[in-house]
């Protein structure tokens, strides 16, 4: 009998600027509490709501007592531009939507994870 990894998943609008309050940028969870065996893959879903045509989404891990870790970033829409920081972890976006893919999860990938959006750029 494996451990059991456990993820939650915060709903977080990310909107840091007043700008991005205005214009109602926001991204949501779709996944809130994950229970998954050691081993196994697990994806953790947001959608998101911009009409920006090439905004980045970002995946974070966030440890107890730590400060968040930054996972990768994915364009989404018009832009194809990534930076996943490991082999373990995939992404993939939609016009509307990303997922975090976690392959061959361990006991220690158990944490709290955001999903965040850059309209920005």
């Amino acid at each position: 009998v494996g451990q059991r990894v456990s993820y939650n998943l915060l709903n977080l609008f990310c909107s840091i600027f007043l700008t991005e309050l205005i214009a109602g940028y926001s991204i949501t969870s779709l996944s809130h509490e994950v229970i998954k065996p050691e081993g196994e893959s697990v994806t953790l879903s947001c959608s998101y709501d911009t009409s920006q045509t090439d905004p980045w989404l970002y995946w974070y891990r966030h440890d107890p007592n730590q400060a968040p870790q930054f996972l990768l970033y994915k364009g989404a829409r018009s832009s194809t531009s990534e930076h996943i920081s490991d082999k373990r972890y995939t992404s993939t976006t939609s016009h509307t939507s990303t997922e975090l893919i976690i392959q061959t999860l361990t006991l220690a990938d158990t944490a709290l994870y955001y999903c965040a959006i850059d309209s920005t750029q």
